[in-house]
């Protein structure tokens, strides 16, 4: 039977929009630099140096004056790194090695390989140009200029930017907290005995690494029963100290789904149900929070594991991202590819997991044979998500926009 269009169906767009409206960048604070990795700068941070704060040399050789290439110089001192010379004698030169500063009245360097040595004296090539070989003071950083904007996750290059300026301390956005819930009487964790039709949780460990690779702090984690009552108790409980609840299962149709109606009899709910294959079955409100007052977020993921790993790339990382003011989670990197496969949708878009080549022609896009939401090992090899939009038929050889989903 074809599939049916629904008007309750909602669009990945009206889906962020609810999700995102009215979220804020949380408070900041105070993280040791060897503890930042990874955190989102709350300010700009502010050049207090010139990097390099001198100039100095490219390589190993020899600083004079350009004007002096093709003759014979005095070598009149040796410089190293970390020494201060003395200003350039004229018609001399001085041997120094990669890093030095530069002596005052130099403004070239001749690496050594070009350079004729015979005792205390060194000739040239002839053809010199002023500033060969030199690393100009605030080539890379020029002190007062914004060395990393508000909103930049701190990476390992971004760490070493920071510490060159000697930063010890940094002001970050605090992590998101998460509750993590796992809904289902069938589902048990790992480590203990399978009992009849029962199957280990594989959202929980997968969830709670992508969450944390998104800057989220997951800090509980929750077998919910198949019990409205008590679905409905710990919905309440973990909303107080969490900014963000997410379930995993129990937000569809049948009798032993209490996640939906939990959730409208505590909060609101903002959307139900969306037009995507897979997770079509997707919860968004809001919790009542009493601790402050406000509203903890809550996201009803399905309980098929690809249809939850689908959702947090779409959904989770720009929710992170907006709590933490980091603009490069928003939205996931398109890339154009050529598709190696055939396909059609009905009214549903697609997000087909599949692993990208870069070819000297372009990337090319194979989908796994196997887009069944439960086939996690689909998502295991997979580096991005074809769009397929809804009624749109793909041949091989056609052009397909991929979202990257790797690093």
């Amino acid at each position: 039977m074809a599939e049916q269009s629904s008007p309750e169906l909602g669009t990945v767009e009206q889906a962020l929009g609810a999700l995102l409206e009215g979220v804020t960048p949380l408070e900041s604070e105070p993280l040791l630099l060897d503890h930042a990795g990874g955190r989102v700068l709350a300010a700009d941070q502010i050049a207090r140096l010139n990097v390099p704060d001198f100039d100095n040399s490219a390589m190993d050789g020899y600083a004079l004056r350009a004007a002096d290439g093709g003759q014979w110089l005095s070598v009149s001192q040796r410089v190293a790194a970390g020494s201060a010379p003395e200003p350039l004698a004229p018609g001399t030169c001085a041997r120094l090695f990669t890093g030095a500063p530069v002596p005052p009245g130099a403004d070239c360097v001749v690496m050594q390989e070009r350079v004729e040595r015979e005792g205390e004296r060194a000739r040239f090539p002839e053809e010199l140009t002023v500033g060969d070989s030199i690393r100009r003071r605030g080539r890379d950083v020029a002190s007062g200029s914004v060395l990393l904007a508000a909103g930049t996750r701190l990476d390992a290059a971004a760490l070493g930017h920071l510490a060159g300026q000697g930063v010890v301390e940094v002001e970050v956005r605090r992590r998101p907290r998460v509750a993590l819930l796992s809904t289902g009487d069938e589902v048990i964790d790992p480590g203990t005995p399978l009992g009849p039709g029962q199957l280990y949780n594989t959202n929980r460990p997968m969830l709670k690494r992508l969450l944390e690779s998104f800057g989220a702090e997951v800090t509980r984690c929750v077998n919910v029963p198949d019990d409205f009552d008590e679905t409905r108790a710990i919905l309440g409980e973990v909303a107080f100290d969490a900014d963000v609840v997410i379930s995993t299962g129990g937000v569809s149709v049948g009798e032993e789904d209490h996640v939906k109606h939990a959730l409208e009899s505590l909060g609101q709910l903002d959307l139900w149900r969306l037009a995507i294959r897979p997770g079509k079955p997707l919860a968004l409100g809001r919790l009542p929070n009493a601790r402050n007052g406000g509203d903890t977020r809550f996201i009803g993921l399905p309980g098929n594991p690809v249809s939850s790993f689908v959702g947090a790339w779409l959904f989770l990382r720009p929710l992170m991202g907006a709590f933490s003011g980091c603009p490069a989670l928003d939205a996931l990197p398109a890339i154009p590819a050529t598709a190696d496969f055939a396909t059609r949708t009905g009214p549903r878009s697609h997000y087909m997991r599949a692993a990208l080549a870069f070819t000297p022609e372009g990337p090319v896009a194979t989908a796994f044979a196997d887009q069944n939401s439960g086939v996690l090992s689909s998502c295991v090899g997979a580096d991005a998500l074809v769009v397929v939009p809804a009624h749109t038929a793909v041949e091989k050889g056609d052009a397909v926009t991929c979202l990257w989903i790797k690093g």
